[in-house]
């Protein structure tokens, strides 16, 4: 009878113990690199890409048209001698209007590829976001930070790290689409 006492003893020490030891290598609190995750999500390039031809296209625009001012500019600088005074006149105003036109729409561009590249990666923010809730409800975590390197997290074990695990499983629901 005292035997199995003490092997009760002992069995109940050592669960208590693996327990005690199991519970402090496990957290709720764990963090995710976003950094990493923006690079390393496939979307990202792809996204990325997007908005880079579509930049592309826009800046070639732009500059198509200042080529056409300064050809324009060159020939009136070659031809100007032979033109009356109110020619010359008329002339310059053309040239500074057009200058104008052509400085303000490229300002437009650049707003726009600006917003441009806010919306694409908002979009891709919004996706890793989206997963990460969801991973974290699936695992049962109470919180998961993100941590970008500007100090939000100034040191966190490396088994409290779930981006390599969270990138696979993004990565993966992207290729499935």
């Amino acid at each position: 009878m005292k035997k199995i006492a003490i092997g009760l003893a002992s069995l109940a020490l050592i669960l208590s113990l693996f327990t005690f030891f199991y519970s402090q290598n496990t957290s709720d609190l764990v963090y995710v690199d976003v950094n990493k995750l923006l690079d390393g999500y496939k979307r990202t390039k792809v996204v990325r890409a997007e908005f880079e031809k579509k930049a592309k296209v826009l800046k070639s625009n732009v500059d198509s048209l200042v080529t056409d001012w300064q050809k324009e500019l060159k020939l009136y600088e070659k031809e100007r001698s032979g033109y009356s005074a109110k020619e010359l006149k008329l002339k310059q105003e053309l040239l500074g209007n057009k200058q104008q036109q052509i400085n303000n729409y490229q300002q437009a561009i650049q707003k726009q590829i600006q917003e441009e590249d806010k919306k694409s990666t908002q979009t891709v923010v919004n996706d890793i976001n989206d997963y990460v809730k969801e991973f974290g409800k699936e695992k049962g975590y109470k919180v998961i930070f993100g941590a970008s390197g500007s100090g939000n997290i100034m040191y966190a074990d490396k088994s409290a790290d779930l981006t390599e695990e969270v990138l696979l499983g993004l990565n993966s629901d992207f290729e499935g689409k």
